[in-house]
């Protein structure tokens, strides 16, 4: 299957939905997410919608699967597995090009039908049990089953195995604001399976970043070589459900140069910053802060990341303390409490152009400081004229973090809210930058 393929599931021209809104018992769960998917897909505008409820309680729904068109690009079925028995045969009538299973379980004939379908070429699979579905945030399409899971727009793709990750995944990036580009739970995998979507993605102008949370590994070889492939022109970041043979498939990411992370909160911070941020190539960190504490706590999370406080050019040194002799450079750059934009823009931009520095954390307290959110938001235009070097931002604490989170939600500045979170992003890109620099030997 070739990656273009895939377009019918994130780009479709016409969706049916299909699913009962009042059922009891067993199908409740089925009849409550075609609920929630139907006020989603109401939203969808980028293409004709129909919509078949069995229960025959939604306007404007059809309350059979024969009044609808043949030839439709994109199927979306929540049904009980009595519901699904019957009215599967119907659907694969209409000849969908793709076809995402959100609930339901399948016979053993019917996943043989689908299974030999999908091998076929003659049908696009998501599933069975692709709970949460599958979203392209670029078109408004958003064929998850929870109303209150609708993402904003950005670069960072997102794949899971398994549906309660995958609706943890959502609930932290609506939360927190993070902007993903596409979205898809594969289930079962009886169709389309990770390294399929991996390639797709690696072709997406619109993604910069893949995320994968993998379960079950039924073709490595595959898997693998997707992701190798996929690396060579965006980053690949893997979270991975423990195994027998865990050891061995970590060593094989590895060698496929995808970065590893170890939870959901890490997953999308890495994933921030290597989607906002150039690659790092060096180790070498300057660290610009209104509070030493926090820097130096800083610096201890740096080091252990194997990553070093850069050492000032002495001209890069005299420039700083001839404007601002207050300034105390020492293991890192304290420009005091009463600092505010203007003071950490200069000393930013001279940190940038010296060759001594590799990458930048600025260190912004907002309590018990002079620094306003207003400040912060100007501090991010140091990011956006850096095209080479990396800049991100700390802002610890509860109510500081999020008021910086929310000045700076539309630039190209990643925040994070502890020394080890902006330590560990700083390694991986570092990470990334060698990896880019093999690809370029070898080319």
């Amino acid at each position: 299957m070739t990656p273009p393929e895939l377009k019918a599931f994130f780009e479709p021209k016409s969706v049916v939905l299909v699913g009962a809104s009042e059922l009891s018992g067993e199908g409740a769960v089925s009849a409550a997410f075609f609920r929630s998917l139907a006020y989603n897909i109401s939203k969808f505008k980028s293409g004709k919608v129909y919509g078949v409820d069995l229960s025959g309680k939604l306007e404007k729904y059809e309350k059979k699967l024969t009044k609808v068109p043949k030839g439709l690009d994109l199927a979306v079925v929540s049904l009980p597995k009595d519901l699904l028995k019957k009215n599967l045969s119907i659907l694969l009538a209409k000849r969908t090009k793709a076809l995402v299973l959100i609930s339901g379980e399948l016979e053993p004939k019917q996943k043989e039908e689908l299974g030999n379908l999908a091998k076929k070429g003659k049908l696009l699979l998501l599933g069975p049990k692709a709970t949460m579905g599958i979203i392209n945030t670029g078109n408004g399409l958003v064929a998850a089953p929870y109303q209150a899971l609708a993402p904003r727009q950005g670069n960072i793709a997102v794949i899971s195995q398994d549906g309660g990750l995958a609706a943890a995944m959502l609930d932290w990036v609506c939360f927190h604001g993070v902007g993903i580009s596409k979205f898809a739970c594969v289930g079962d995998g009886l169709g389309v399976d990770a390294a399929e979507l991996i390639r797709y993605l690696a072709q997406d102008k619109k993604t910069k970043v893949i995320c994968v949370y993998l379960e079950t590994v039924k073709e490595g070889r595959k898997l693998i070589g997707a992701i190798s492939e996929a690396t060579k022109t965006k980053p690949v970041v893997v979270l991975k459900g423990g195994s027998e043979d865990e050891r061995i498939f970590e060593a094989a990411l590895k060698q496929a140069k995808a970065l590893q992370v170890q939870g959901i909160e890490e997953i999308f911070a890495v994933a921030e910053g290597l989607a906002k941020q150039p690659p790092m190539h060096g180790n070498r960190v300057a660290v610009i802060t209104n509070v030493a504490g926090q820097a130096r706590l800083l610096v201890k999370s740096l080091v252990k990341e194997g990553l070093v406080p850069a050492e000032l050019s002495a001209e890069t040194t005299k420039k700083i303390l001839n404007k601002h002799p207050h300034v105390s450079i020492l293991g890192f750059i304290d420009l005091g409490i009463g600092a505010k934009a203007d003071l950490y823009k200069f000393v930013g931009e001279q940190l940038l152009s010296d060759k001594a520095v590799d990458g930048v954390v600025v260190v912004n307290a907002i309590k018990s400081t002079l620094l306003e959110p207003k400040d912060v938001r100007e501090i991010s235009a140091i990011a956006k004229k850096s095209k080479e070097k990396p800049v991100v931002d700390l802002a610890p604490g509860g109510e500081d973090n999020l008021h910086v989170r929310e000045v700076l939600a539309d630039t190209e500045l990643p925040v994070y809210d502890q020394p080890e979170k902006a330590a560990r992003v700083m390694k991986l890109l570092g990470m990334r930058g060698k990896i880019l620099e093999k690809v370029e030997r070898k080319i």
